[in-house]
């Protein structure tokens, strides 16, 4: 039998590995797939590459159709999945656990956790190559996907995992709970200027340096990318950084399916406002995984006037200058203090006495607002010496000092921010979330609030409060956990009807607040921004 093929990739022992079938530029080679597919079986080269010079397939094809990919992949890479398939288990064969030690403690897994572990595993068995799932926040994700990966390297079925954040804050929470969860297995953060460690199983990087780094990988180097908050991550230039890897993509999100837009479902491969695997929030509460709210009474008199209710974008220094002043500032302040007394007790009625009222976040307006805020309240409490309140924001110094302190000793009681405690930030017996400014998009909205929903069986906290100085509660259509039509009925949606259409959401336009900007590029990490970023490299 005389095989004609263009190229024949051997392993190190002059093996068939894959065959390339290169077309002129002119041809789609998709269209050579059924030319080629005699060679390989001939050679019994398990892999196929078509490509024209402009696009190229990888065909696994005892296992699937062609696909499109932005490299070739490596011999190394070839080799890795033949191991793989040489190795693998079937998933049923992998015990899903009951229980699992977190810091030295027993925790056990929760029935819905299982849940999306066995329809993570579905999806895979029916080879389906990209998953969405949607968790609210204080539900676990971080531990269910560090489980669902130990699973999979059991089995056989993975063997280097990507891990991509968009934030500092998660990156370093995203590593503490590899490190605890999965000990016999290797992890590193890459950072600006590394080089990747191929010897090493899971990689962790912020999708502002891979922007700069993916074309240091083959398509083929990772078995799994894994991207948190994926709803912010697959827009204009940073989709570049996923779809580079031609591999599993598990993407995790805490916002509800009706504020996320319609590209992440796309791009996961899902139905319109169907992940693969959600968990309603309501669920969550009425199963007491998760703690409801109320908002405080008394709050929004003291601002609002003024403020349109479909305003979005504005210059934050100028909006505090025009809607705040010291004055208000002060009101706001005592007026949350009074409050937090009255309320802390019912929301919690095991905080200690002198742990009253109980640990608070502030949001405020811009980091010289989270100044003033924080200053207010410590003239409210001379006794703390200036410890009940701490500014916390990405540019003090030593943040995640304070950070800790906030968590586990008495003071600071307040912290005040502008975004850094957003997402990422873990702490069970916050019972106060104080709005100071307007929330424009939906999605932040439900990330600060969400600040509060974690369960604190120390305190017994049953509740958390949040004080509306802003009317975000109006302009977001919530309501009281209590409230008809809401969690007291044990279903349906997990807040009142909402027009998604009037909202701006994060990823988009939402300049104000969050939208990440920045790419790290050189040894040294040095940070540009995004856009001119982008427009400089399409110049080149």
């Amino acid at each position: 039998i005389i095989v004609r093929s263009d190229y024949v990739l051997l392993d190190q022992r002059g093996r068939p590995l894959a065959v390339i079938e290169a077309k002129r530029d002119a041809l789609d080679p998709y269209s050579a797939k059924q030319q080629t597919l005699p060679y390989a079986k001939t050679l019994d080269a398990p892999f196929i590459f078509l490509s024209n010079g402009e696009v190229t397939y990888f065909w696994d094809w005892k296992k699937g159709d062609a696909r499109i990919v932005n490299s070739f992949y490596s011999k190394d890479d070839l080799l890795r999945i033949l191991n793989i398939r040489e190795n693998e288990k079937p998933l049923a064969t992998v015990e899903i656990p009951n229980h699992y030690l977190r810091s030295g403690d027993s925790r056990k897994l929760r029935p819905y956790q299982q849940d999306a572990m066995r329809a993570l595993d579905h999806a895979l068995e029916i080879g389906k190559r990209r998953f969405l799932l949607e968790l609210p926040t204080g539900t676990g994700k971080t531990d269910l996907t560090c489980l669902h990966i130990k699973r999979m390297f059991e089995a056989d079925r993975w063997q280097r995992v990507l891990i991509l954040v968009d934030r500092e804050e998660l990156a370093k929470q995203a590593l503490d709970a590899i490190q605890d969860l999965l000990p016999a297995h290797s992890s590193y953060w890459l950072k600006a200027g590394m080089k990747p460690q191929p010897g090493i199983e899971i990689t962790v990087c912020l999708l502002q340096t891979m922007i700069s780094q993916y074309e240091s990988f083959t398509s083929g180097f990772f078995d799994a990318v894994v991207v948190d908050e994926s709803h912010r991550s697959i827009y204009g230039s940073w989709q570049i950084a996923l779809t580079h890897f031609d591999a599993f993509h598990l993407g995790l999100t805490a916002t509800p399916a009706a504020f996320i837009d319609r590209n992440t479902y796309r791009f996961y491969h899902c139905k319109d406002r169907k992940p693969d695997f959600s968990y309603p929030i309501d669920e969550a509460i009425n199963n007491d995984f998760l703690c409801g709210w109320r908002f405080a009474e008394g709050c929004t008199e003291f601002i609002g006037k003024g403020v349109e209710k479909d305003e979005t974008f504005y210059d934050p220094a100028e909006f505090e200058r025009k809607w705040t002043n010291e004055d208000t500032n002060r009101k706001m302040m005592a007026k949350f203090d009074e409050l937090a007394h009255k309320n802390a007790l019912d929301s919690a009625p095991g905080l200690p006495e002198g742990a009253m009222p109980g640990k608070a976040i502030v949001f405020a307006i811009s980091k010289h607002h989270a100044a003033r805020l924080a200053r207010y309240l410590n003239e409210l409490h001379p006794e703390a010496k200036g410890a009940y309140a701490e500014v916390i924001t990405s540019d003090v110094r030593d943040a995640d000092v304070l950070i800790r302190k906030f968590k586990r000793e008495a003071f600071p009681k307040v912290a005040v921010s502008v975004d850094m405690l957003t997402t990422g930030f873990d702490a069970p017996e916050v019972l106060h979330i104080v709005l100071c400014r307007r929330i424009g998009s939906r999605i932040l909205y439900e990330q600060i609030r969400g600040r509060g929903t974690r369960t604190a069986p120390r305190i017994g906290k049953r509740e958390f409060v949040i004080y509306d100085f802003f009317r975000n509660k109006e302009l977001h259509e919530d309501a009281d956990i209590n409230d008809v039509g809401t969690y007291g009925s044990g279903g349906g949606e997990s807040r009142p009807a909402t027009k998604p259409g009037n909202l701006a959401e994060l990823g988009l336009e939402d300049r104000w607040l969050h939208a990440v900007h920045y790419v790290e590029v050189g040894p040294d990490g040095e940070r540009f921004d995004k856009k001119d970023y982008v427009s400089e490299w399409e110049d080149i």
